[in-house]
């Protein structure tokens, strides 16, 4: 059943026809999405049904394919590829260090605009581009292998551009009207051990983006509820994660996801500012790097077993509407043969620009050990 999922991927990409095949966290469930033409569907009222694609910047259009044809498939990791070791080091080439002087200066010019008062935090990313052996659904198949804990997807347009991610981070989660979110921050590499010492700029920051969260649910939600924070870790690093919970008084995404996108995990706080200082200094378009993709609107049958005794041992049948959406991270573009990875980190009034530097490189192995053989 597998092997029928990659040939439909397969043939779909030499006909060049849009997809998305992808795999949720801790599941062994491949999902596979095909359009049977070549228009560009966007989002309007977020009440359509499909796999929605958005980039980083809101005031972009957002990327639809609808429900036209559905594969789905098991995945098993032995039966298809080695299982990578995620915490093996990285080799790097000098050209992967390219960009390392103007990151320095760009993280110290935020550094000073925080000292100001222009904003708290600001999230900074770079670009490393490099070759890569083999084809677009290979590299897909190493990501499931490799990140079984993260939201592991191929997404492809041709009027677009094709992508690859394996992401760790929920932007939300929603089951008729209770939704579900987390704010995630703060990176140190994983050493063996679960539950880290962590730095108070790593706490702060991860603060930041809880406290983001629930203020602007508060007037969203009822039982909002906040969890304590955790340590998570997510291939060869570790992060600092809060979950949100809640029941929302108004089923209405599109208003949702303008107060949510982007939060102050990709972008910063104010909002505002960090976005326009993004947009003015980073010398380069994320395009859809730290947006979002996922399933919206999607019909999700449960079966419950019923309270009525009459009818003991039979069960009913519910029908629930659901939306998966995962902050696009840990990602790359493909054209040809060359791979366009994405890697960024938080600038806070504690960051040190040589570490915030290190912190790219310590991301960026997520992409760099699949595309290396």
């Amino acid at each position: 059943m597998f092997q029928q999922l990659l040939q439909q991927i397969e043939k779909q990409l030499l006909e060049k026809k849009p997809l998305v095949v992808y795999r949720k966290p801790g599941q062994k469930l491949v999902k596979g999405i095909f359009q049977s033409d070549t228009k560009l569907h966007h989002c309007s009222d977020f009440k359509e049904t499909g796999f929605v694609f958005a980039p980083f910047d809101e005031k972009d259009d957002v990327v639809l394919i609808p429900l036209e044809e559905v594969v789905e498939a098991q995945f098993d990791l032995s039966a298809q590829h080695n299982h990578q070791d995620i915490t093996a080091p990285i080799e790097y080439s000098p050209s992967e260090f390219d960009g390392r002087n103007f990151h320095l200066q760009l993280v110290s010019k935020a550094i000073k605009e925080i000292e100001k008062g222009t904003f708290k935090k600001v999230v900074l990313s770079r670009q490393i581009l490099t070759t890569y052996q083999g084809t677009p659904l290979q590299l897909f198949l190493k990501l499931l292998n490799t990140y079984t804990d993260a939201f592991c997807y191929m997404w492809y347009h041709p009027k677009v551009g094709l992508w690859l991610g394996a992401t760790p981070e929920v932007l939300v989660s929603i089951q008729n009207k209770n939704i579900q979110t987390m704010s995630l921050a703060g990176t140190q590499p994983y050493k063996g051990e679960p539950n880290p010492e962590w730095k108070n700029k790593d706490i702060e920051e991860q603060a930041m983006v809880t406290d983001y969260i629930t203020e602007v649910l508060k007037s969203m939600v009822t039982q909002l509820q906040i969890s304590e924070t955790e340590s998570l870790r997510a291939g060869s690093l570790m992060h600092l994660r809060t979950k949100i919970t809640g029941r929302l008084k108004d089923l209405d995404i599109k208003k949702l996801l303008k107060v949510l996108h982007p939060t102050p995990a990709v972008g910063g706080m104010p909002k505002n500012e960090a976005y326009l200082f993004i947009k003015a200094n980073e010398n380069y378009n994320r395009e859809f790097y730290t947006g979002y993709l996922g399933e919206l609107n999607f019909k999700e049958e449960i079966a419950r077993a019923s309270n009525n005794r009459n009818i003991e041992n039979k069960a009913y049948r519910a029908i629930h509407t659901k939306t998966d959406l995962f902050v696009n991270l840990r990602s790359m573009q493909l054209e040809d043969q060359t791979a366009t990875i994405y890697i960024g980190g938080g600038i806070t009034i504690d960051s040190i620009p040589e570490q915030e530097w290190e912190e790219t490189v310590n991301k960026s192995a997520t992409m760099l050990k699949v595309i290396q053989k």
